[in-house]
């Protein structure tokens, strides 16, 4: 598979890792836009929010306990901002499921 995050996870492409274990891996955004910019990714390929089913649904959750745990180490007590994008028309830039974590300054809302 021609995936750039697939490729990442299985360690043939270098990122700045702050997590990882055997289904996720979480590292640093490299065109940050908060002062904390990360990316959680599964290891395993799913394409978007789009394709979460009741097969996978149980590893979209366990991502969600691993950006907790990574936002508290990263020292974002006072609040942070998870952020799927969906699709060309939302944004998505590849097309491997993954969350932005952005935190370490007070966020605007709307970002767009």
């Amino acid at each position: 598979m021609d995936c750039l995050f697939c490729k990442i996870a299985a360690g043939e492409i270098p990122s700045a890792k702050v997590y990882e274990d055997d289904r996720v891996l979480v590292f640093k955004d490299i065109n940050p836009v908060a002062p904390v910019h990360l990316l959680a990714i599964p290891k395993e390929h799913i394409q978007s929010v789009d394709a979460v089913d009741a097969s996978n649904c149980e590893l979209v959750g366990y991502i969600f306990t691993v950006i907790a745990k990574v936002a508290k180490e990263q020292g974002l007590t006072n609040g942070y901002r998870v952020v799927s994008n969906i699709g060309a028309d939302g944004g998505q830039s590849v097309p491997h499921l993954h969350f932005h974590i952005l935190g370490g300054k007070e966020l605007a809302w709307p970002a767009c």
